[in-house]
């Protein structure tokens, strides 16, 4: 399953990002040159989605010790952190740039840790594939336990795909490999406001895998719900702490809620990166509050009076209790507590 969208390229020690912004109707690539030029392409939502910006901070941590390859630790650890205040609610991009501090704080002369974190960084987007791979699967056998084998109809919430990932998807990366295998009727994306990731970009990897879907506006989910349109549900994740509580794309609280009241299985697929354990509930996650004319404004052209106010949280946090269980390259989570999480996600 090698799709034929790539959103981040690194050749001949050029980075190249596909500019998620102007999905589907453009497919711009934007070269970057600096830490900074990753920090506002993470910030801009050129690049999205909690691993595909893990694996920007890792490139972007490289450019800037080509660029100062006599760099210090000290400066290496401001740059860091410099670059991990890009988005703070996705804890990908913490992890992936604090793993680069520790190769740093191995290294005897920084100017050798260049092609360590080029390396590291393909190395992971590799590693990805295979680990979001194993939870497709987890996720087939979990659905054959309820269903059978039969044709399903899933519904899915942002996009959590290539475009999120740089490869095989999460949750829509189940999809991707129920469709290989034949298993999938149909597919409900949620359009995903303010930003639209849904019907932008999930809609344009779906079209690009020939799999039958309908966007949807996230207002319609109880309609499909209550008329069993929808067998079952399958969101990402960008922090996932130690009693399974979940931060995701606004919207996603509300579609868990609506599930749970209809009594349609609700799965998190997310890899072990975006499991926070030094939290212990949801209530402790940082919020990301976003400029308000992504909901005032479309393209810069104003959809509502210029005098209005919006309140933009990018993310809200799912309640576990709402959640069916949460896979990851480890298996299924199921029931979501502390002790569950904990026993999976570290291997105990």
């Amino acid at each position: 399953m090698i799709s034929s969208i790539r959103p981040i390229t690194f050749d001949q020690e050029i980075l190249k990002l596909l500019d998620q912004r102007l999905l589907p109707s453009e497919e711009v690539y934007l070269t970057m040159k600096s830490i900074e030029d990753c920090s506002r392409a993470i910030q801009e939502m050129v690049v999205r989605g909690a691993p595909l910006i893990g694996f920007t901070g890792i490139w972007g941590m490289a450019l800037f010790i080509k660029h100062n390859p006599k760099a210090t630790l000290e400066q290496f650890v401001r740059a860091a952190d410099y670059l991990k205040d890009a988005r703070p609610t996705a804890v990908n991009l913490a992890f992936e740039i604090d793993r680069c501090v520790e190769m740093a704080r191995l290294e005897t002369h920084m100017n050798a840790l260049y092609p360590k974190l080029i390396s590291h960084a393909k190395s992971e987007m590799n590693n990805l594939y295979e680990k979001n791979l194993l939870m497709a699967q987890t996720a087939e056998t979990e659905l054959i336990s309820i269903y059978g084998d039969r044709p399903l109809n899933i519904m899915t919430i942002c996009n959590t795909g290539v475009l999120a990932c740089g490869v095989l998807g999460t949750a829509l990366g189940v999809v991707s490999y129920l469709h290989s295998k034949n298993k999938i009727k149909h597919v409900y994306a949620s359009e995903t406001r303010p930003y639209l990731q849904g019907s932008r970009l999930t809609s344009f990897e779906l079209l690009k895998e020939k799999i039958p879907h309908h966007i949807i506006v996230e207002g319609a989910s109880s309609y499909l719900l209550k008329n069993k349109m929808v067998d079952a549900i399958f969101a990402g994740a960008d922090r996932i702490v130690e009693n399974g509580d979940t931060a995701n794309k606004i919207g996603t609280s509300t579609l868990s809620i609506v599930a749970k009241h209809y009594g349609v299985p609700f799965y998190i697929v997310a890899p072990i990166s975006s499991f926070d354990l030094n939290l212990d509930t949801g209530d402790k996650i940082e919020i990301e509050l976003r400029n308000q004319n992504e909901i005032l404004k479309y393209k810069d052209q104003f959809i509502s009076h210029p005098d209005a106010l919006a309140l933009n949280p990018s993310f809200d946090v799912t309640d576990h209790k709402c959640i069916t269980g949460i896979i990851c390259e480890n298996g299924l989570i199921r029931p979501t507590s502390p002790e569950h999480v904990r026993r999976v996600v570290e291997k105990r």
